[in-house]
């Protein structure tokens, strides 16, 4: 099926599950859909939004981070929804998708369901896009993987250089730092405060 195609079958899919919070993808030849992230997935991307926001007018100003908002390549045919991108403000004033070129990070906040997608259907297809900077964070297990240096060859796009940081030291990406000592894995008692 072409891109065009999966892309307005896709489409008609978010339209008929009404108000339930789905986010969608296309990859491939394949049409994913997930739930919209809860808890500490949002608390994680809250975090990350913050410290970026907070460093973006110094290092990239016009720029800022957001989630939730398609990114699309319709000439590799992938359309991703993101965690968190890193982009243009520019891109607020259009009506149509980001785009690879508008973009200079990628966030992902890796979720209990579906590891693989953010690990490698992603890992694949951010690299081909083009996408400068690819961070993964994980809750299972206490780790940020910071990507950088795509490469797209046919076989096999990846990104030439890997950093991977445990919960707690300082995450170095491109020109931007993350704080992680406030981080907290799946499964901890965080800090006890009333969620009401």
């Amino acid at each position: 099926m072409d891109y065009r195609r999966m892309r307005d079958y896709a489409d008609q899919l978010l339209a008929a599950s009404g108000s339930e919070p789905w986010k969608l993808e296309i990859t491939g030849d394949q049409i994913v859909m997930m739930m919209s992230p809860v808890g500490r997935h949002l608390g994680l991307v809250r975090s990350l939004r913050t410290q970026l926001d907070a460093q973006l007018p110094d290092t990239n100003p016009g720029y800022l981070a957001d989630g939730d908002a398609d990114l699309e390549d319709a000439s590799l045919g992938v359309r991703r929804v993101p965690d968190l991108m890193v982009f243009h403000e520019g891109l607020l004033e259009r009506d149509d998708p980001a785009r690879p070129s508008d973009v200079l990070m990628v966030c992902e906040v890796v979720s209990r369901a579906n590891p693989e997608n953010d690990y490698e259907g992603k890992l694949r297809d951010y690299p081909a896009m083009g996408i400068p900077h690819y961070l993964i964070v994980d809750p299972r297990n206490g780790t940020v993987h910071a990507h950088s240096e795509p490469y797209a060859a046919p076989e096999s796009p990846s990104y030439a250089a890997h950093r991977q940081y445990p919960f707690g030291k300082t995450v170095e990406i491109g020109p931007w730092r993350i704080d992680t000592s406030g981080f907290t894995r799946y499964g901890d008692s965080g800090t006890g405060n009333d969620p009401r």
